[in-house]
C-alpha cells in the first residue's frame, strides 16, 4: 500500500485504561526494526467441528443489556490532526469485558464518525474495519474519503471507524514487548534451515511467557473475533440503529463474516474485501501467505523486467525471480545494513501489496545488491516506510515490526508497536487451537520451502500461539441460512489473502453471498484497487442494495 493508504502508529496515551495478558497454564530488531510496521493481512480456515462452534446471536450473547447511548465529541488530538482536512467526531462505548458476565467488568471502545454529507439521503451507519487484527481504525473513514469513496456512499452513511477491543484508544491490552527483545514481528521470519525453526521456537515461547508475565486481570483472554463481533453489535445499539452495514478489509473480512453469522438479524449490507476465507486465522491460513506471494510475484517480475535498464534486476521475469533467490541467499550469509535474507524476503513480500510500491521495492533491492549499507540504514531510520517497508495488510498504520534491526534501544524500553503485536496474538491464538508440537512446524517449513520457495519457509514457521493457553472459546461458524447480504470482493492475485480465501468464503456463505473476482494484483479492491467494475458493483450494493444476480468476474481496468 502507498502512504496515502496508511497512517502512522498512534501514541500510547498514558491515561488509556490497560488490560494485561491471561495467566498462562502449561500446554503441550531493535529500534529500526520497529519501523517495519506489519499488522498482518490474514488468510484463514475454520478449525474444529461446526457443532462446537459459536453460531447465532442467541449463543453469541445478543441478549445482553443495550449499552448507554453514545455521546459524540472531539477526537483525541492526534486522531483529529491525522484526519484533516476532514473533521471526525469521537465517542466512547462501554461493553462487557466478558459477555457471559454482562454486569461484570466493563471496557471502553473508542469509535469515530464521519457524518453523512447529505443527512436527508442517509440510510444508516457503515461500520469499518481496516484489518490486522491490531491496527487502529479511527481514521479509516477519512482515509476512504481521501481515496475517493463515492459521494453517494458518503451521503448514504455515517462512516464509523473504531479501535477494536484492546487497541489504541480503547481499553488496551499489552504484553509490553521490549524493543530490544527477540519478538518484534507477527509475520514469522524465513527459516533457511531446520535450526532456524528451533531457534524461532525459543523466541515465540518466550513471547507467550512475556504475555503471561504482564497479566493483570486476564484481559487478553477476552480479545477474540467473536467478542469483537459482539462489540460491533453493541456499537450499533449504542448508536440507536436497528441495523448496521459493514465494510471490512483483510482480517476485517473475518470479523465481518463473524458479525454476519452471529447477528444475521441486525447485520445489514456486508462487504468483505480481500478475504481471509473464514472467521479466524489458523496454520493453513498462515501458510497461504506463501501461495499468495507465488501468485503475485510474477506481476512484479514482469514490471521489473520491463525496467531492467533502470533497476538491473533481470531482463525477463525468470531472471528477476532468479535474482530474488540470489539476493536472499547472499543476505542470509552476509547482511547489509542490518537487512538479512529473512528481512529482505519480507521487504519484497510487502512490496507486492500494490504496484505503487514496486518502484520503492526495486530501489531498495538495488541498494542491497550493491551492498550500500548507508542507504539501507537511512531507509530503516525513517518512518516513511509505507512503500517498501509497509504495514502489511491493514489500512491503518498501527503495526507490528517484521524484522531484526540494527539500532540501539534502552534496556526495558517497550516497543511502540507492542500493543498491535499483543492484539494480533491474542485474537489469533484465542480464536482457534494451534498445534503445540514443534516438529509439526519443522516439517511444514521443509515442505513449503520446496512448494513455495519465495516465502514458504516464513509463513509455515511457528507462532507464540503454540505456547498460548487454551482458546477463549470455539471459533465462529459461518451461518449460510441468513439473508443474502454478503458481497465478497477479491483480486485474483493478492500476496496475503489469495483468491482461495474469497472462494472459500463464497462456498461457506453459499446463497447468502456473491463473489466478485477482479483481474487485479495487490491487496484491497473497493476504492483502493482502482478497478471500475468492482467499484461500481460495491457502490451499487452499499447505496441501492443491488446484489449481483450471480458471481461476477471483472476485467482489469
Amino acid at each position: 500500500m502507498n502512504r496515502d493508504e496508511l497512517s502512522p502508529p498512534y501514541p500510547n496515551p498514558s491515561d488509556t485504561p490497560r488490560l494485561g495478558a491471561p495467566a498462562a497454564r502449561p500446554r503441550r530488531a531493535r529500534r529500526r526494526a520497529v519501523a517495519l510496521l506489519a499488522v498482518l493481512g490474514l488468510a484463514g480456515a475454520l478449525a474444529g467441528p461446526a457443532a462446537a462452534a459459536v453460531r447465532g446471536d442467541a449463543e453469541a450473547g445478543a441478549a445482553q443489556a443495550a449499552p448507554a447511548p453514545a455521546e459524540w465529541g472531539e477526537c483525541p488530538a492526534e486522531v483529529a490532526a491525522e484526519a484533516l482536512p476532514y473533521v471526525l467526531s469521537c465517542a466512547t462505548v462501554s461493553v462487557p469485558l466478558d459477555y457471559s458476565d454482562p454486569d461484570g467488568q466493563q471496557i471502553d471502545l473508542e469509535i469515530s464518525r464521519l457524518a453523512s454529507t447529505h443527512p436527508a439521503e442517509r440510510r444508516g451507519i457503515l461500520l469499518l474495519n481496516p484489518g490486522g487484527p491490531g491496527g487502529s481504525g479511527l481514521t479509516q473513514p477519512t482515509l476512504l474519503a481521501s481515496q475517493g469513496i463515492p459521494d453517494s456512499v458518503l451521503s448514504a452513511y455515517d462512516l464509523i471507524g473504531m479501535d477494536t477491543r484492546g487497541v489504541g484508544h480503547s481499553t488496551r491490552v499489552d504484553c509490553e514487548f521490549p524493543v530490544a527483545g527477540g519478538y518484534n514481528g507477527n509475520i514469522p521470519p524465513y527459516a533457511p534451515d531446520d535450526a532456524a525453526v528451533l531457534e524461532r521456537a525459543k523466541i515465540v515461547e518466550e513471547a507467550a511467557a512475556q504475555c503471561a508475565r504482564t497479566n493483570e486481570n486476564g484481559g487478553l483472554h477476552h480479545v477474540s473475533t467473536a467478542n469483537m463481533a459482539r462489540d460491533l453489535d453493541s456499537i450499533r445499539a449504542a448508536l440507536g440503529e436497528e441495523k448496521a452495514s459493514f465494510l471490512g478489509y483483510s482480517y476485517g473480512t473475518a470479523l465481518g463474516a463473524a458479525y454476519a453469522s452471529m447477528f444475521p438479524e441486525t447485520a445489514d449490507r456486508v462487504v468483505l474485501d480481500s478475504n481471509v476465507g473464514d472467521t479466524h486465522l489458523d496454520r493453513e491460513g498462515l501458510r497461504r501467505f506463501a501461495l499468495g506471494m507465488e501468485q503475485t510475484f510474477p506481476d512484479f517480475a514482469r514490471w521489473a523486467a520491463e525496467r531492467h535498464a533502470a533497476y538491473g534486476l533481470g531482463r525477463t521475469p525468470a531472471q528477476v525471480r532468479a535474482t530474488y533467490f540470489e539476493t536472499a541467499e547472499r543476505l542470509d550469509e552476509s547482511p547489509v545494513g542490518g537487512v538479512d535474507g529473512a528481512l529482505f524476503r519480507q521487504v519484497v513480500f510487502g512490496g507486492l501489496y500494490s504496484e505503487r510500491t514496486y518502484g520503492r521495492t526495486a530501489q531498495t533491492w538495488q541498494w542491497l545488491q550493491k551492498g550500500d549499507g548507508t542507504a539501507v540504514r537511512n531507509l530503516l531510520d525513517t518512518t516513511d516506510l509505507d512503500g517498501v517497508l509497509s504495514s502489511l495488510g491493514t489500512l491503518s498504520g498501527t503495526g507490528t515490526g517484521t524484522g531484526t534491526g540494527t539500532g540501539t534501544a534502552v534496556d526495558g524500553e517497550v516497543s511502540p508497536v507492542s500493543n498491535a503485536l499483543s492484539v494480533f496474538l491474542a485474537t489469533t491464538c484465542n480464536d482457534v487451537e494451534w498445534d503445540e508440537n514443534v516438529d509439526t512446524y519443522r516439517k511444514a517449513v521443509a515442505e513449503d520451502r520446496t512448494r513455495f520457495p519465495l516465502f514458504g519457509a516464513a509463513s509455515a514457521n511457528i507462532l507464540p500461539c503454540s505456547y498460548w493457553p487454551e482458546p477463549a472459546g470455539p471459533p465462529v461458524a459461518i451461518d449460510d441460512e441468513g439473508p443474502r447480504n454478503v458481497l465478497i470482493l477479491q483480486n485474483r492475485r493478492d500476496p496475503v489473502t489469495p483468491l482461495a480465501g474469497g472462494q472459500r468464503l463464497r462456498e461457506k456463505f453459499a446463497d447468502r453471498s456473491r463473489l466478485v473476482t477482479v483481474d487485479g494484483s495487490g491487496h484491497g479492491v473497493y476504492v483502493l484497487g482502482g478497478n471500475a467494475c468492482a467499484l461500481n458493483i460495491g457502490t451499487s450494493y452499499l447505496v441501492d442494495g443491488e446484489m449481483p444476480a450471480r458471481d461476477t468476474s471483472c476485467r482489469a481496468s
